[in-house]
């Protein structure tokens, strides 16, 4: 097999009563399941805050949760405290099949960056490994499910494009947030640069 599996962020502060929950994130644990058994590779991906992120609304004085702020690396949105190291709304849904995964990279987890994608940080320039492992192992293409369909996920898929690798979206095993028009924008730019969007 030369495709992996990609889980991304299938964890309980992106699950419905989470505190970043996603409308639906829960119904997609079973059908990421049963995927997982058609790849010679799975990896999940798990968001990985310190408290004091700098992505976090309530770091910053007055800063209302999805507004916007210039970074050093670029324009970030402001999220509710989310996915904290150590917490129950950072671990994997309980239903997820993590004994089948072959590695899990941990994102997010440096204060003053976020890290969306798989692949880099936000700064798109900073590594996390998981291109070397996967060209290690012989895997040139990727297929990606997960949360957010808008965020998370398609940022790892356009990351993974821009490294060269076959890539495919499940969208039906992926779920948005869709603030203010993203999943479009998100959707038109996975398609531009040549990423399979699958709907099943």
């Amino acid at each position: 097999m030369t495709d992996a599996l990609i889980v991304v962020d299938v964890q309980n502060d992106f699950c419905p009563g989470g505190a970043l929950g996603v409308a639906g994130g829960n119904g997609i644990v079973a059908g990421i399941n049963a995927l997982m058994q058609d790849f010679g590779a799975v990896v999940l991906t798990q968001d990985w805050h310190p408290v004091n992120h700098s992505s976090f609304a309530d770091n910053h004085p007055d800063a209302a949760p999805y507004s916007m702020i210039d970074m050093p690396y670029g324009r970030q949105v402001l999220w509710p405290r989310h996915c904290v190291q150590g917490t129950d709304g950072a671990a994997f849904h309980d239903d997820l099949n993590i004994n089948r995964a072959d590695m899990i990279i941990r994102k997010g987890f440096c204060a003053s960056i976020d890290s969306y994608s798989a692949f880099f940080e936000n700064d798109r320039t900073t590594p996390t490994g998981l291109e070397g492992y996967l060209r290690s192992r012989g895997f040139d293409g990727v297929v990606l499910a997960g949360l957010a369909t808008d965020f998370c996920v398609a940022y790892s898929a356009l990351d993974a494009a821009r490294l060269g690798f076959d890539v495919s979206v499940r969208m039906d095993l992926s779920r948005a947030i869709d603030l203010d028009g993203s999943l479009a924008a998100m959707v038109g730019r996975m398609d531009a640069a040549g990423v399979r969007l699958i709907y099943r």
